[in-house]
């Protein structure tokens, strides 16, 4: 009987170890910060992540802290300096994030769209009113770009652009930094643009889609703008979905909660998962760097451009 007793005693003992050590990393970041990338204006980003982040703080049992960052260094530095524990990149960027920190930002997950493919595109608008049919009819014209650290908007553009012979610094008259990706479409509403680089997922999903669908998007007569009054001349090959990263050096079972709390928002939260892609995406799946080994060579092939130039 005192041995049954013993033998509970150590059992329950190990129990609340077991909970303890599981719980442990909790003590160290009772707080956990995550950032996204601009991808649309900070309003509607944060509209989107909102939910998802008060989802996180149910799922972890910590205080999750969304920032909506107003360009990519800011989230690429956030992690670098350990002030951003998650972050969300496009491939590019992410890259950047892996390279400047060491190794220390990764990925763990990215998203699946509603075709069942994993990556998106950046694509090149022209007005469907303009004579401009393909990249070649742009020579000498004026290209909006992102940000330097914008995949779709800078970096792919940039990469295969000039592999199939159009480098962007020798093709267009200017290549002009619109600052985020609805800026690029409102320059080329505009017309201060002649063409905009920006991402695309699909033909109903993209940040033209999106901003068509808000109804912001304005001709310079103030008419609203519709679709059909864009055209595309140019898509890059697929690129990776954008990733979510941490920091490798958080502890093992904090990594492996946050990627679980992520995998599950499907299911365990379906309306804030939705409301990151507005319903278009339908999973997250798990990634890791190499799946983005080609990101960190368009990266390295940018930075040796650069670096040629005067």
């Amino acid at each position: 009987m005192e041995l049954r007793v013993a033998l509970s005693a150590i059992g329950i003992v190990a129990c609340l170890t077991t909970s303890a050590m599981a719980d442990s990393w909790k003590d160290k970041y009772p707080e956990i910060v995550l950032a996204m990338v601009p991808n649309e204006n900070a309003a509607g980003k944060s509209d989107r992540g909102t939910p998802f982040a008060a989802y996180l703080a149910k799922e972890l049992g910590v205080k999750v802290t969304l920032r909506v960052a107003n360009d990519y260094t800011a989230v690429i530095e956030g992690q670098k300096n350990r002030q951003i524990h998650v972050g969300l990149y496009g491939p590019g960027s992410y890259a950047r994030a892996n390279s400047v920190s060491g190794g220390n930002v990764v990925p763990f997950v990215t998203t699946r769209n509603a075709d069942q493919s994993i990556g998106y595109n950046s694509v090149m608008y022209v007005r469907a009113d303009s004579p401009y049919k393909s990249v070649e009819d742009l020579k000498g014209k004026i290209l909006g770009t992102v940000d330097v650290e914008s995949t779709s908007g800078y970096k792919a553009p940039n990469y295969f652009l000039t592999e199939q012979g159009y480098p962007i610094e020798r093709h267009f008259k200017l290549a002009q930094t619109t600052g985020s990706h609805e800026n690029a479409v409102l320059a080329l509403a505009a017309g201060t643009v002649d063409a905009a680089v920006n991402w695309w997922n699909s033909e109903d999903d993209s940040n033209l889609t999106r901003m068509l669908n808000k109804g912001i998007v304005k001709n310079p007569d103030g008419s609203t703008m519709k679709k059909e009054d864009f055209r595309i001349v140019w898509k890059s090959p697929l690129l990776p979905g954008p990733p979510y990263a941490y920091l490798a050096d958080m502890p093992d079972d904090m990594k492996k909660a946050i990627a679980q709390a992520f995998l599950d928002a499907p299911t365990k939260d379906k309306d804030a998962f939705a409301k990151l892609s507005d319903g278009k995406d339908i999973e997250f799946v798990p990634v890791t760097t190499k799946d983005y080994e080609e990101s960190v060579k368009m990266n390295l092939w940018l930075d040796a451009q650069r670096k040629r130039r005067p």
